[in-house]
């Protein structure tokens, strides 16, 4: 199994970076090279430290990481929206988008150096300032809900893009017209699987809004403002990991300790109820009444005070851990459920190894171990599939997935200890 997943990420490497998928996914993304250097700390440590290196070469001078790095040697067509949409360069030339994606980097960098500590003090020299750089972008421009939470600006920023938890905020934006641009993403995926194309045309006017006003967090006037538990939960497992790196390279690591603390608790006050945490609205004020697996992920936070109630949610008839495919991504409950829409009911592997590293945080080694034996099983017979119907483990979306690959790399690894 190991030597397949390894296989998929050498077909998508391009020589400094890995691509997600080679005809969906062309270019690097910010995320799913986070997840593709833990995996690939276990086959090169220097393959890992490269993948997140060449993704913070397109970092902002504001600090942000984009959510794409555009390959110069992919057409510059074979992506909507390629770097034609998108209008921002480097001084450098790297092209990139403008919105962001969320900030697991700064936890992914902390266990490339636990696999091999002595070959990686000086990589961590390297990083943790662009990465103390990112947090304090997210801290300073986006902290705009009154709250002290991040907020995402556009669906795509959470990483989860269909998912139900937009309907509400989204409703509000009006569509680019139709004819206005070229969908890319269905020349490669089923179009039941993907976004609708009226969602994908708000998603579009997003952006260009956010675009036209020079990606202004504070000029732009927001359709979409949510603050999501996923992205903050991943920001506070992130501040625990910059501490770890602060105390090792001999900095100090209370100003981050403090920071994920306030976040935690913020987290708790703002988006916990009925068992989960929901995404608020931040134009709005309210909570978002749609159970996603964005409100599972704060499991992976150290200390949650809420950690058993959100463990009863999740093994409870909303997701059912245990008795479906890895982790649905909503409500199974819901009248709205669908097993093969983008994030709209589906398992994802990458949801599913946060969860594996909340319960693992949680000694429910019993849950955890169930479920990783799952992954490994359903990313080896489903040709490491992008995600799957949660109750036939029917594939979806593309083929060799990187995260899939690399996620399943990580959890093999667990039987070696």
């Amino acid at each position: 199994m190991t030597d397949n997943a390894v296989r998929v990420l050498e077909e998508n490497w391009t020589g400094h970076s890995t691509v997600p998928s080679r005809a969906l996914y062309p270019h690097q993304w910010s995320w799913d090279s986070a997840f593709i250097a833990i995996g690939l700390r276990h086959v090169s440590i220097g393959r890992a430290q490269t993948e997140l290196e060449s993704l913070l070469r397109a970092q902002w001078p504001d600090g942000r990481i984009p959510h794409i790095a555009f390959a110069p040697s992919v057409p510059r067509d074979a992506y909507f929206p390629g770097p034609d949409f998108w209008q921002a360069r480097l001084a450098d030339g790297t092209e990139t988008s403008g919105i962001v994606q969320p900030p697991i980097h700064a936890l992914a960098a902390w266990l490339t150096y636990q696999a091999d500590p002595s070959d990686s003090v000086g990589f961590l020299e390297r990083i943790y300032p662009r990465l103390v750089a990112w947090h304090g972008y997210l801290r300073d421009r986006r902290t705009f809900g009154g709250g002290g939470l991040v907020a995402i600006v556009h669906p795509w920023e959470s990483g989860m893009d269909n998912s139900p938890a937009w309907d509400l905020p989204l409703a509000r934006v009006s569509p680019a017209p139709a004819g206005s641009f070229t969908r890319r993403d269905t020349d490669h995926a089923a179009g039941a699987d993907r976004p609708t194309d009226l969602d994908y045309g708000r998603y579009v006017q997003l952006a260009a809004t956010y675009r036209d006003h020079g990606y202004g967090d504070r000029e732009t006037p927001h359709a979409f403002a949510v603050e999501d538990p996923c992205f903050n939960a991943l920001l506070i497992s992130s501040e625990h990991a910059l501490a770890e790196i602060a105390e090792v390279l001999g900095r100090d690591p209370e100003p981050h300790r403090r920071y994920a603390a306030a976040l935690t608790e913020a987290l708790v006050e703002r988006l916990f109820e009925d068992g989960i945490f929901r995404s608020r609205d931040v134009l709005s004020g309210d909570l978002i009444p749609s159970d996603t697996v964005a409100g599972l992920i704060p499991l992976v936070v150290p200390g949650l005070p809420v950690a058993d109630e959100l463990l009863a949610t999740a093994l409870g008839p909303r997701f059912r851990l245990g008795e479906t495919r890895l982790v649905p991504s909503y409500d199974l409950t819901a009248p709205d459920f669908d097993p093969g829409r983008y994030w709209r009911g589906p398992s994802w592997f990458n949801t599913a190894w946060l969860i594996h590293r909340g319960l693992i945080n949680l000694n429910q080694t019993g849950y955890a171990e169930a479920l990783r034996a799952d992954f490994l099983t359903l990313a080896e017979s489903t040709g490491y599939t992008e995600y799957l119907n949660p109750f036939t483990a029917t594939p979806h979306g593309a083929q060799n997935f990187s995260w899939t690959a690399a996620l399943t790399i990580d959890l093999k690894s667990y039987e070696r200890g």
